[in-house]
């Protein structure tokens, strides 16, 4: 049986999809009732809702031990989608023991209960930093704890150290990077937030540059690395690199909007997010720009995703042909 965590996030509801039609029992845990009904809306939204009933879900969570017993009977293979985004650095202390303690629960109940292969969803916030000399980010770009991260990075990279000690254990493993994930969903949090601001009138881009991927790539890559023989490395899937402006104009373009026309230069985020600072040091007001988040929106990162397409014999769905098939979903 495959176990699946974080299925009702948005890689693991598209899996959850992916798997009920293609493969035979699968089972997924969830923390509250109320968000399996947004796996079952995706289903519904592609007249999938006959596959459904297929998925055994089990109410547990990745940092309560207990209730991972249970969910781990009978299982032989995991993806662990499972995590916890955020880079307001108020939430330093939840993301460490969500993406890493919890992470961490998972690798050891793999290898007490000898499951066969772990496939783990990271990051390419989890990457190092390219030198001087190097244009591209990619799998071997090495880690500088010297340099600052944001906690939500940190998180992620440390994540992956656990899943590597699986593997020094005897796991079979796979760790797979995406970029900024894109995908037909009715989340209004996370990258689906954007689509949505977008939608309301966003006037304000930046020119920093990022790798995006579809979810439907992401889940396709994440089975085809479990089929196969392939174990204990790590894959970097992005489609492209495009900056931000572009993916705002796209998705306003595709959605019948005005397109952003103000651009936010380096010395206005930096600004802002001092301004936030104190409203929320002061006032206790949620944050909504970062130190860290405010620098890397003007930040131009460019990631290889030569690997993958090696490996698999891969071609990646064109972003703009993502955004097209988001935005005529929402119309």
């Amino acid at each position: 049986m495959i176990l699946v965590t974080g299925g009702t996030g948005l890689v693991g509801a598209h899996l959850l999809l992916n798997l009920t039609e293609n493969e035979g029992s699968v089972r997924a845990i969830y923390r509250t009732s109320s968000t399996i009904e947004k796996t079952k809306s995706l289903f519904h939204r592609h007249q999938k809702e006959a596959l459904f009933p297929k998925i055994d879900w089990i109410e547990a969570d990745i940092t309560d031990i207990p209730s991972l017993e249970i969910a781990f009977q009978d299982i032989d293979y995991v993806y662990h989608c499972a995590g916890f985004i955020s880079f307001d650095p108020n939430d330093e202390e939840k993301l460490r023991k969500i993406n890493i303690e919890g992470t961490a629960n998972i690798v050891n109940f793999c290898l007490a209960y000898k499951v066969k292969k772990l496939c783990h969803v990271s990051s390419i916030a989890a990457f190092g930093n390219v030198a001087s000399s190097e244009i591209f980010i990619d799998e071997e770009t090495e880690w500088n704890p010297e340099i600052n991260h944001s906690d939500y990075a940190i998180s992620k990279y440390g994540a992956e150290m656990e899943v590597w000690r699986g593997f020094q254990e005897g796991l079979q493993i796979v760790i797979v990077n995406p970029g900024i994930i894109l995908g037909s969903t009715i989340w209004k949090e996370g990258s689906g937030s954007i689509f949505t601001k977008v939608k309301k009138g966003l006037k304000m881009y930046t020119l920093g540059e990022a790798g995006y991927v579809g979810v439907n790539d992401v889940v396709s890559l994440m089975v085809q690395l479990m089929k196969s023989d392939i174990t204990g490395e790590r894959f970097c899937l992005v489609s492209e690199n495009l900056n931000y402006r572009y993916i705002i104009n796209q998705i306003a373009e595709n959605s019948g909007k005005p397109k952003a026309r103000f651009h936010v230069k380096p010395w206005m985020t930096a600004i802002f997010w001092r301004i936030d600072w104190f409203f929320n040091t002061f006032f206790r007001t949620k944050r909504i720009l970062s130190k860290h988040a405010a620098t890397s929106i003007h930040t131009i990162d460019k990631y290889s995703n030569q690997k993958i397409k090696n490996a698999l014999n891969f071609e990646f769905q064109s972003i703009n042909d993502v955004i097209k098939e988001i935005t005529s979903s929402k119309k």
